[in-house]
C-alpha cells in the first residue's frame, strides 16, 4: 500500500515524530506492508538523518509545491514580476501532464515527473500534522501543494492540526474547497475546529483527537511510574528554548523570555541543586533554519559563572527515538517546543510548559498543568520563578495528573484508526476534470 505524507519538515525532530506517529497509527489500520513516500522541504538532508537502512519504508522526495513553482522570496533567476505568469503556465502544464511531451520535460525535471507519477499511483495522501496553516506564516506554498493534489485527483487527509484563525479573504477563499474535498480532517483542539467550522460544508468529517505523537507513548512505562510509590530522582532537569519572531514586544519581549529562563536555571541550580541541560527538537542540523541551541547558549553566556558550571547545552541532532530515550534521564523538563513537551510526557517525564502558540495551552489544559503554564508573550522573571516553585513543590501531583492524562491522550490519538479505516473502502473521487484555471473546483 502506497501512502504519501506531504508538507513535512523532518529536520525538525518534532515534525519527524509526527511522521513516525502517523506511520504507527496507519500500521494499526492497514498492517505493516506500507510504503511511505514523504514529500519534504529538504529531502536530501532528511534522508541522511533518517537513512533507509534504519527506516526502510520511508522514501523522501522534494515537496512538489516548492520544486515546480517560483516564489517572490526565492533566490532564482526569474524576476518577481514574471513569477506569477510562470506559475500560471506551470498550473496549466500540470493539468496536461502526461500529454505535454516536450513541455513536460521543459518545465518539470526528472525527479518532478517521477513525483507526479508517485502521486497518481498513491492509495492515500496525508498532509502531515502540525501548525503550518496559521496566518503568522505565508501559506502560498501550502496552497500550491493542495492545488497539485487536486489536479492529480488526490484529496488529502488532514492529520492532527492546529490551524487558523483565517481572517484573510484570500486564504479563506483558497482553503474552503480544499477542506470540502478532504475526506477527513483531524484537529488537535476544539479551538481549531471552531476556526474552520464556517469553511467546511460537512463539519461531521472534522474530529478533535490528540496530537499524533501521543500515539508513541510508552504506556507500560507510564503505568509503572503511576503504580510506583515514589519516583527515583536523577538530579537533572532539561530545558527546551527557542527564538520566536512573533513574541509580543519584539526584541524586548524576547529579552523578557530569555531573562525568565535564566531565572529558572539559576533557581534550579542554586535552590534545588540540579544539573541543567538545554535540549530541544530543533538543533544540530546546519541546513535547517532553526537551531534552538543558539538561544540556549545566549542564556548560558549571561549566567553567573558558579551557576553556569552546572549547566550544559546539548546542541546535537537527535531522532525522536533518541530524544525520548534521553529525556527518561531527567526529573522533569521545562519545554517551550510543544513536541519536546509531548515526547517527554510519552516516556513518563513531567513537563513545565511554556506556550508560544495556542496549541501548547490546549495541551496543558488537557494534561492538568495549565495553572503553571508560562506564556512567552507575558512571562516575567518573577512569574517564572513563582510557577517553577509551585511545580517543584507539587511535582508528584503534576506527575500523576499529567501521566494519567497522557494515557487518555494516547487512546485519543489511536482513535484515529477507526476514522481512517473506512477511507479506502470507497473509491476516491478524481476532481481533476472539474478544476478551474486557478486550480480550485469549478462547476462541472
Amino acid at each position: 500500500m502506497k501512502i504519501i505524507v506531504e508538507n513535512t519538515v523532518c529536520l525538525n525532530t518534532g515534525d519527524a515524530a509526527i511522521l513516525l506517529a502517523i506511520r504507527h497509527i496507519l500500521r494499526k489500520v492497514w498492517g505493516e506492508d506500507l510504503r511511505f513516500q514523504v514529500f519534504d522541504s529538504q529531502p536530501e538532508v532528511a534522508a541522511r538523518l533518517y537513512p533507509s537502512k534504519e527506516y526502510p519504508d520511508l522514501e523522501f522526495h522534494k515537496l512538489l509545491s516548492e520544486s515546480v513553482f517560483k516564489y517572490s522570496y526565492d533566490q532564482n533567476v526569474l524576476k518577481n514580476a514574471v513569477k506569477p505568469l510562470y506559475n500560471r503556465i506551470v498550473l496549466e502544464a500540470l493539468r496536461r501532464f502526461g500529454r505535454g511531451g516536450s513541455i513536460d520535460k521543459m518545465l518539470f525535471g526528472e525527479s518532478d515527473r517521477r513525483s507526479l507519477e508517485i502521486y497518481r499511483d498513491a492509495d492515500l495522501v496525508i498532509t502531515t500534522g502540525g501548525t503550518y496553516l496559521v496566518e503568522n506564516y505565508n501559506l502560498e506554498r501550502r496552497l500550491n501543494q493542495f492545488r497539485i493534489d487536486a489536479i492529480v485527483g488526490k484529496d488529502p487527509v488532514f492529520f492532527t492540526q492546529s490551524l487558523g484563525p483565517f481572517n484573510k479573504d484570500y486564504n479563506r477563499q483558497e482553503l474552503k474547497p480544499v477542506f470540502d474535498r478532504s475526506p477527513l480532517i483531524l484537529l488537535r483542539d476544539s479551538r481549531s475546529r471552531d476556526h474552520i467550522v464556517d469553511l467546511v460544508d460537512d463539519p461531521g468529517k472534522c474530529h478533535v483527537v490528540a496530537d499524533a505523537v501521543f500515539a508513541l507513548a510508552d504506556t507500560d512505562r507510564i503505568a509503572g511510574i503511576l503504580a510506583a510509590d515514589q519516583t527515583p530522582k536523577t538530579g537533572r532537569v532539561a530545558i527546551s528554548v527557542r527564538h520566536w519572531n512573533y513574541v509580543k514586544g519584539g526584541g524586548d519581549g524576547m529579552r523578557r523570555y530569555l531573562d525568565s529562563i535564566r531565572n529558572i536555571v539559576t533557581k534550579l541550580v542554586r535552590d534545588q541543586g540540579k544539573e541543567v541541560t538545554f535540549l530541544s527538537t530543533c538543533q544540530g542540523v546546519p541546513e535547517y533554519a532553526h537551531d534552538d541551541s543558539k538561544a540556549a547558549k545566549a542564556i548560558v553566556a549571561e549566567l553567573d559563572p558558579e551557576i553556569a558550571s552546572h549547566v550544559s547545552v546539548d546542541a546535537s541532532f537527535h531522532t525522536p527515538e533518541q530524544l525520548m530515550a534521553l529525556v527518561k534521564g531527567f526529573d522533569f523538563v521545562v519545554a517551550t517546543r510543544m513536541h519536546m513537551m509531548i515526547m517527554s510526557l510519552c516516556v513518563g517525564t513531567p513537563v513545565l510548559p511554556i506556550a508560544y502558540e495556542f496549541k501548547t495551552k490546549e495541551v496543558a489544559k488537557r494534561i492538568g498543568v495549565s495553572d503553571v503554564l508560562l506564556d512567552i508573550d507575558t512571562v516575567t522573571v518573577e512569574e517564572a520563578g513563582e510557577k517553577l516553585d509551585t511545580f517543584i513543590q507539587n511535582l508528584e501531583h503534576y506527575r500523576k495528573t499529567s501521566l494519567k492524562a497522557v494515557l487518555d491522550e494516547h487512546a485519543s490519538a489511536m482513535s484515529a484508526t477507526g476514522l481512517l479505516k473506512p477511507l479506502l473502502a470507497a473509491p476516491s473521487t478524481n476532481v481533476a476534470q472539474n478544476l478551474g484555471p486557478d486550480g480550485r473546483q469549478s462547476a462541472a
